[in-house]
């Protein structure tokens, strides 16, 4: 396990010192030490060419766009019922793409300039919709069950910029065609959670320091329609779409044991709207949103330090993304200042987040693709 822990702390270091360093500030999140800029990425998922779509993050959370990039690989044209469709490294400098519909991953190199792609991998199976990265490795969640395949899991480790298939890293889900959602490592790194839409289940996957999967457990979520999720510590937030039935949607909180095991600590606390699909926890821990797909809302909710969940807002209605705006994956700032709503108009709603866990409607981005997935910010 030593040798195992320190390839990986090893090949991440190469990994970053054999990467272009910045050498001036740009419009791309390389703001100056002291400007609260920093940048967003969404996907536009065209079957014909994927490509990234990147806005820059001015100091008061207002997005402007900065330019698209190719990533080689087809997306499918229409939404993939996922929330991680991209993947953001921790120090911000990588960004990794799911293109199901040509079956791969992409990795770009963040720079000031624009993003630059260093390479394209299969995804060692059919439907690639989300990503889970810790450290320098990357797991990917592919939905096979939906174009005859399996569903399943698949480990790389990422080495100066490419992705390397690693073994003892494939694993099925509870099914074939499990309707699977997300895929996450718990921030420890020892854990990866799967939600599966359609069986009602929650994957749990042991993962040793090499990347090798051990122990697999699955558990029944406390709600319908498990869908996406976020980590605060070792407590999972995980929403429960119900089906998409009207003004029935909850989320659940969860204390994940090192073991794998899940212990309900709330559950399926209602959101009092309709198919919440996507979730984020702020960097402080004490707040949690979920995307309402079918009401064209967010809603937030406080943590208590046991990890009980409680809605913030009476209603539900803690931030509006508009009418028939389908609000469909979300992302924090890394400040945790501003809270970014892809939707499935083509739009994208902006919120300050104040103190208390309101939020406070910013300007947003109009114009983006219907059919899009994914949204990451720094």
């Amino acid at each position: 396990m030593k040798a195992n822990s320190l390839i990986r702390s090893g090949a991440l270091i190469l990994a970053l010192a054999l990467a272009p360093h910045p050498t001036s500030a740009s419009n791309l999140g390389g703001a100056p030490k002291g400007d609260e800029g920093g940048a967003v990425f969404t996907m536009d998922n065209a079957a014909a060419a994927n490509r990234i779509l990147a806005y820059h993050r001015t100091p008061d959370g207002a997005l402007e766009p900065f330019g698209s990039f190719v990533t080689g690989g087809r997306g499918t044209g229409a939404g993939l019922g996922n929330q991680g469709g991209l993947a953001l490294s921790e120090n911000g400098r990588w960004l990794f793409a799911c293109n199901a519909g040509s079956d791969d991953v992409t990795v770009f190199l963040v720079t000031p300039r624009g993003l630059v792609r260093t390479d394209q991998i299969g995804a060692r199976g059919r439907r690639p919709i989300s990503l889970a990265l810790h450290g320098n490795l990357l797991f990917v969640l592919n939905a096979g069950g939906q174009v005859g395949d399996q569903d399943g899991l698949a480990g790389f480790l990422l080495l100066a910029g490419k992705l390397h298939p690693l073994a003892h890293s494939v694993h099925a889900l509870s099914a074939d065609n499990t309707g699977p959602a997300q895929i996450g490592f718990s921030p420890d790194g020892h854990i990866l959670v799967v939600t599966e839409k359609n069986t009602g289940v929650i994957d749990t996957f042991t993962v040793d320091n090499d990347g090798s999967i051990d122990e697999v457990k699955h558990f029944a979520s406390a709600g319908q329609t498990p869908f996406g999720f976020a980590f605060r510590r070792q407590e999972l937030i995980v929403t429960e779409a119900f089906g998409g039935a009207r003004d029935a949607s909850a989320a659940s909180s969860y204390d994940l044991q090192r073991d794998g095991d899940l212990a309900v600590i709330s559950p399926s606390v209602p959101t009092t709207e309709s198919s919440a699909c996507w979730a984020v926890v702020s960097g402080s821990g004490r707040f949690a949103y979920t995307a309402n797909t079918g009401s064209g809302s967010i809603s937030g909710f406080s943590i208590a330090m046991d990890g009980r969940l409680g809605l913030l807002t009476p209603g539900g209605v803690t931030g509006a993304t508009g009418p028939d705006s389908s609000p469909a994956d979300l992302a924090m700032s890394g400040d945790s200042r501003f809270l970014y709503s892809r939707n499935g108009d083509g739009t994208i709603s902006a919120f300050r987040v104040n103190p208390d866990g309101s939020l406070t409607s910013r300007p947003g981005v109009t114009g983006i693709s219907a059919g899009g997935s994914g949204l990451v910010a720094k």
